[in-house]
């Protein structure tokens, strides 16, 4: 079985929620790393995600740590959604 992951970051310019994990997270920039798995049995390339990371920071909150959180793709999606929203909504005023 052939398999890849693909890496990006995330931007998020408000602190969210993460139901699975209980806490609030603030906001920043966050590493998403998504596996995926080759669909075999097909006369073309494709692969199917099987599963996605988000991975938050070592801080003092968390005693250091640095977490690697298993996270759906859509709850990202509604994350990075609902961030870009109140972004629009309630813009940041500059001095």
């Amino acid at each position: 079985m052939l398999a890849r992951t693909t890496h990006r970051t995330v931007h998020f310019d408000q602190p969210f929620w993460m139901p699975d994990l209980g806490e609030m997270v603030p906001a920043g920039d966050y590493e998403v790393d998504e596996d995926e798995e080759l669909i075999e049995g097909i006369s073309w390339l494709a692969y199917r995600r099987v599963a996605t990371f988000i991975k938050l920071p070592a801080t003092a909150e968390n005693k250091y740590r640095m977490r690697l959180i298993a996270i759906g793709p859509e709850e990202l999606e509604r994350l990075t959604a609902v961030d870009r929203n109140e972004a629009a909504i309630f813009p940041s005023i500059s001095p």
